[in-house]
C-alpha cells in the first residue's frame, strides 16, 4: 500500500468507548484510521462515522500484538495515536495473567515502539481509574492521581498491574524516545453500544447488564452485598476527554470520572425505577480482583484539559435505557 499519512489513529476503534472517540474525531473533520481485531467490538458501532459528511474513517482489522499493526502505523504516520485496544476483563486477567499481559503490556509496547519510530507526536493511553489505585483507604477517597505512586496503591488484579506498569513505559518513551503521552484513568464508563459479552459480563459493564436484563423482565445478580461503590461516567463525556487530551495534559496521568460515589444497589434501584419493573436482585459471592469502593477526583482534568462531565447520572442512565429499548 502507498503511504496514507493521517492526523489520528485509533486502536480499539470499533469497541464501546473507541467508537465514540472515532465519532467525536470524525465530527471535527478528522481523517481517522481505525484499528480493531473485532474480538469484542462491532463494525456496526462505526456506521455513523462511516456515513459522516465531516471527516473520513478508514478501518483495518488488525490485532495489536501482530507485526501488521506496526506496519499500519509506519504506513499512516499518525500525528496522534489514541490507544484504546485492551483486554479489559478483570476476571480473565486473574485466570490468565499471561494472556492479559500479552495484550495490555506487549501489545501496547508494540504500539508505542511503532509510534516512536514513525514520528508520532503523542499517544493518548487508556488507563483505569479504579484498578491502578488498588483498594484505597476510605480516608483517601476520592483518589487523586498522585496516589498511584503511594505504597498503598497495590492493584488487586493482573489487569490493574498491566495498566499501572504501562505508566512507567510511557514515561520512558517520553524521556528517551521523545514520544509524548497523556494517560486517561477512566472510572466506570457506561452508555449506548456497551454490550456485555455474556449475561455475567464484566464488572465495568454493570449498567448494560442490568439494563438488558430488566428490560427483558429477567432478574439480575449482584456480586457481593451491593454496598460496593463505583464512579460512573457517561461515554460521550469520556470521548470528549480523549479529544481534549490530543493537545492537553502532556506527560500526565489524569482521572476521568464523575467524582460521585454510587453503590451497586443504588444503581440497580435507579434502573428499576427508570424501566418500571419491580424485580429483586439475587446475590452471589464477590468476584476476585474487584474493588469494594472507588471514586476518582477529576479536578486535574478540569485544570489541565478544561474537561468536566456534562451528562449527569440520571440523564445518562435515561439515554442508555432508551438506547437498549431501541436495540433489543
Amino acid at each position: 500500500m502507498e503511504d496514507e499519512s493521517v492526523s489520528v489513529l485509533v486502536t480499539g476503534a470499533s469497541g464501546f468507548i473507541g467508537s465514540h472517540v472515532v465519532d467525536a474525531l470524525v465530527a471535527q473533520g478528522e481523517d481517522v484510521v481505525g484499528i480493531d481485531d473485532l474480538s469484542s467490538g462491532s463494525l456496526d458501532n462505526l456506521a455513523g462515522a462511516r456515513s459522516s459528511g465531516a471527516g473520513k474513517l478508514t478501518f483495518h482489522r488488525l490485532d495489536i500484538t501482530s507485526d501488521a499493526v506496526a506496519e499500519a502505523i509506519a504506513r499512516t504516520r499518525p500525528e496522534v495515536v489514541f490507544h484504546l485496544a485492551a483486554q479489559v476483563d478483570v476476571r480473565k486477567s486473574v485466570a490468565d495473567p499471561v494472556h492479559d499481559a500479552m495484550i495490555n503490556v506487549i501489545g501496547t509496547l508494540r504500539v508505542l515502539q511503532a509510534a516512536s519510530e514513525s514520528g508520532t507526536d503523542k499517544v493518548v493511553f487508556t488507563s483505569s481509574g479504579g484498578c491502578i489505585y488498588g483498594e484505597p483507604d476510605a480516608s483517601r477517597l476520592p483518589v487523586t492521581e498522585d496516589q498511584v505512586y503511594s505504597a498503598e496503591a497495590m492493584p488487586e488484579s493482573p489487569y490493574g498491574v498491566s495498566k499501572k506498569v504501562m505508566l512507567d513505559y510511557l514515561r520512558y518513551f517520553r524521556a528517551v524516545k521523545g514520544l509524548d503521552y497523556t494517560a486517561l484513568a477512566l472510572s466506570n464508563v457506561y452508555g449506548p453500544r456497551q454490550e456485555p459479552a455474556s449475561e455475567v459480563g464484566l464488572e465495568g459493564q454493570v449498567v448494560a447488564i442490568f439494563s438488558r436484563r430488566l428490560l427483558g423482565g429477567k432478574p439480575c445478580t449482584i456480586y457481593g452485598d451491593g454496598t460496593q461503590t463505583r464512579d460512573f461516567v457517561y461515554v460521550s463525556d469520556v470521548a470528549a476527554a480523549f479529544v481534549a487530551a490530543r493537545k492537553g495534559g502532556s506527560g500526565e496521568l489524569i482521572n476521568i470520572g464523575s467524582g460521585a460515589e454510587l453503590s451497586v444497589t443504588d444503581l440497580y434501584d435507579r434502573l428499576k425505577a427508570l424501566i418500571g419493573v419491580d424485580l429483586e436482585p439475587a446475590h452471589a459471592a464477590a468476584r476476585p480482583g474487584e474493588l469494594q469502593r472507588i471514586v476518582v477526583d477529576s479536578s486535574k482534568a478540569a485544570a489541565v484539559l478544561g474537561w468536566k462531565p456534562a451528562v449527569g447520572l440520571d440523564e445518562g442512565l435515561g439515554r442508555t435505557v432508551e438506547y437498549f429499548r431501541a436495540h433489543p
